[in-house]
């Protein structure tokens, strides 16, 4: 059990929003590809967050996004200029995971204050969580573009820390992402990894204090 928890900060991307529903609502119209399309995505996404931030070379999510969705739609042969930006028009608007009001609830509920941390843009984050029908749910919505750099730079995480006014200690920080997690573990914050699809655990310092299968688990592991 995490004790002395005064605050939940959250990943998005994975963890609160399904980054698979985007795909998912096209799916017909990508054929036979369509899972490869959106695997291939997002792993391009995250690994150009990463070489950008080493280069130096920042950009927004939604443009790494983009840069992600050309480079799988080009390995599977799709040339479709209106699919791209429908598929590019759904991830703004992406699903959250079914659990995700009801858990966000019982935290407010419950006095604890809550955040989002994010590689998202400010847009793309807005658009979601409005679609999603969290925004009163949640008191902070936090993107690394305050900072321009993504994580885990130990400086996104620290934005919780500044913006809650609260010790690395007292946050419980949840991610789906294994890098993610070790990122904050390492930073300092008790870390809650979302292992949704029973994922082996990365090879990183600084593994997570706790593993869920849903963000349904989390609110007993406050206690609450």
């Amino acid at each position: 059990m995490f004790t002395g928890i005064s605050a939940c900060v959250f990943d998005a991307y994975g963890t609160l929003f399904d980054v698979h529903s985007a795909v998912a609502r096209h799916a017909k119209r990508l054929g036979g590809c369509a899972d490869a399309v959106s695997a291939l995505w997002r792993a391009k996404q995250l690994e150009y967050t990463w070489l950008r931030s080493l280069m130096g070379r920042h950009r927004d999510f939604m443009q790494v996004t983009a840069d992600a969705l050309d480079y799988a739609l080009d390995v599977h042969g799709v040339d479709d200029g209106a699919l791209r930006d429908d598929l590019l028009g759904a991830y703004r608007v992406l699903d959250c995971y079914g659990e995700v009001p009801a858990v966000l609830g019982a935290l407010k509920e419950a006095g604890m204050r809550t955040a989002i941390l994010s590689n998202g843009a400010p847009a793309m984050l807005e658009s979601a969580v409005r679609h999603c029908g969290i925004t009163g749910l949640v008191d902070a919505v936090l993107s690394v573009e305050e900072v321009g750099v993504y994580k885990p730079d130990p400086r996104v995480y620290q934005l919780a820390v500044r913006r809650l006014k609260v010790s690395a200690t007292a946050v419980s920080f949840q991610s789906s992402n294994a890098w993610d997690a070790a990122g904050a573990a390492a930073f300092g914050f008790h870390v809650a990894w979302v292992n949704r699809f029973r994922q082996k655990p990365e090879r990183l310092p600084e593994p997570p204090h706790a593993e869920l299968r849903t963000l349904s688990e989390l609110p007993p592991l406050l206690g609450l």
